[in-house]
């Protein structure tokens, strides 16, 4: 498979949080890429190290990037700080206009034409005069609900419709996805919640336009409904659920041609989910069925996608890309 470069690739972590440390210790572990620091003004002037549990990483926390990159163009910045494209528009800009790539977490970028149409044309054009690459990916969106079904749909003819369903227990995902979707909240605390933006998962939408745009397919209309999965029983573990309140939720995203449902993902994250799994059904010719048993640990292949990405997107063609259009194997 084609790289961009002899040698480790150069990298910038950018944002320490949960995932961003998770990037960072898989940048040092990656014999294809060069970790040359982190940013992260909240943490800056620590030791990178004493940050990410990895005592013999001297180098200190930059509070700018700049200040990282010390000139240097052509680093592939991984960015891991925030989940809408609103938010990290900015820091893109920041970015490419250093000369370096981008590859990011934030489940909007993954197809941000859906809804920020003007500014991911924007972003895309300035990309391609810097010759850098921006690119948002990750396990969902950006893996299991839209590129490993585009890659699955390869093997058929016309596909007619797409079922995606992703079971995942909350009990083993990290505090801020608790949060996410609500575990220990009332119904109606979660409600409020969801008003707010504070519940819900941010990019399925995205991730159903992708896989659509996989599958050959031109959906023009996207629906989605997020409802709270109540407790039946009490719950043990770490936070404790009780009886009646929220354990999780169920979010659902339906994409359709023409008025014509053709692609449907069903995602449930939730306390004591009754068997992990994610499941692929593609009614085509031949049929496709794919099963993961106990799901794809979202954390981990996150960090594992980013960082496998960062060095392919060095031979990239320039401009603001989706994960369609990554070479499928390394």
């Amino acid at each position: 498979m084609a790289k961009g470069s002899e040698g480790p690739v150069p990298v910038v972590v950018m944002g320490l949080g949960f995932i961003g440390q998770a990037l960072t210790r898989a940048a040092l572990a990656s014999p294809e890429l060069e970790l040359l620091g982190a940013v992260d003004p909240q943490l800056a002037d620590r030791k990178l190290g004493d940050v990410v549990g990895r005592p013999g990483v001297a180098m200190k926390v930059g509070s700018q990037l700049a200040q990282v990159l010390k000139g240097r163009r052509g680093v592939v910045v991984l960015q891991a700080t925030h989940s809408r494209f609103v938010e990290v528009q900015a820091q893109l800009m920041e970015i490419v206009r250093a000369g370096c790539h981008v590859v990011s977490t934030c489940e909007e970028l993954t197809f941000p034409w859906l809804y920020h149409e003007a500014a991911a044309d924007k972003l895309d054009r300035a990309a391609q005069e810097a010759g850098v690459v921006v690119l948002g990916t990750g396990v969902n969106p950006g893996f299991v609900m839209d590129r490993l079904v585009a890659t699955a749909g390869q093997a058929c003819g016309q596909v007619r419709h797409a079922r995606l369903e992703r079971l995942v227990d909350a009990r083993t995902r990290r505090e801020g996805l608790w949060r996410r979707v609500g575990m220990g909240l009332s119904e109606e605390a979660f409600f409020e919640q969801l008003e707010l933006e504070k519940v819900g998962l941010v990019g399925l939408v995205e991730s159903a336009a992708l896989c659509a745009l996989g599958l050959g397919m031109d959906c023009d209309d996207f629906e989605e409904e997020i409802a709270p999965v109540l407790a039946e029983e009490d719950l043990p573990g770490a936070p404790m659920v009780r009886k009646g309140q929220v354990a999780g939720l169920a979010q659902t995203v339906i994409a359709s041609e023409d008025g014509v449902e053709r692609v449907r993902l069903e995602v449930t994250i939730a306390a004591g989910v009754d068997g992990p799994i994610d499941r692929i059904s593609l009614d085509a010719e031949p049929q496709v069925r794919l099963r993961i048993e106990g799901g794809l640990d979202g954390d981990a292949a996150t960090a594992n996608v980013v960082i496998n990405a960062a060095p392919r997107v060095t031979a990239a063609e320039p401009g603001l890309l989706t994960v369609l259009e990554l070479p499928a194997g390394r």
